[in-house]
């Protein structure tokens, strides 16, 4: 299975993934998702700017990822690694399909992340993660990423850890 760049004709398969792991999630217990987000508007945004990228089983959309350098105006003011802010990569919006998960397809979809910044000349990467979602948590800690602190969002009850992980040239 191979990691590709995802284009304006993959909305709906990928769409439909964030609609199944949101599903997942809540059925789970973790409200991170919902129909508000990842909405159709923020992953049709993704494809056009070519930030989005995803792994398929066959046709099936089944893991995706977006790489950009665009970070919440939450982020100021937290104490973050490297303070050349314009260097950060962030990563955003990384589901693997529920049927999928536990074969290291998250950690797979990740180190492309990182790669991608790299290129893109990144000196960090930084991300946040629901804190009521601690599986999520636990890949980026076992992955390097260093929790910076924490941020809040409209309409969510819990708050997001944000972490950085240093890129290595």
């Amino acid at each position: 299975m191979e990691i590709t760049r995802l284009t304006k004709t993959d909305t709906k398969s990928l769409l439909s993934l964030y609609r199944t792991v949101s599903a997942d999630l809540k059925q789970r217990g973790v409200h991170q998702w919902d129909w508000l987000y990842p909405n159709r508007f923020v992953i049709q945004g993704d494809l056009k700017r070519g930030t989005a990228f995803g792994l398929r089983d066959g046709d099936a959309m089944i893991g995706a990822v977006v790489v950009d350098s665009r970070q919440s105006s939450r982020y100021e003011g937290l104490p973050w690694i490297d303070q050349e802010a314009g260097q950060a990569r962030c990563i955003h919006r990384l589901a693997v399909d529920p049927a999928y998960q536990g074969q290291g397809l998250g950690k797979k979809l990740l180190q492309f992340a990182e790669e991608q910044a790299r290129m893109a000349g990144g000196v960090s990467i930084r991300l946040d993660v629901f804190s009521g979602n601690p599986g999520a948590a636990q890949l980026y800690v076992r992955s390097g990423y260093q929790k910076i602190g924490t941020i809040r969002f409209p309409i969510r009850r819990e708050p997001y850890y944000c972490f950085e992980k240093l890129l290595v040239r």
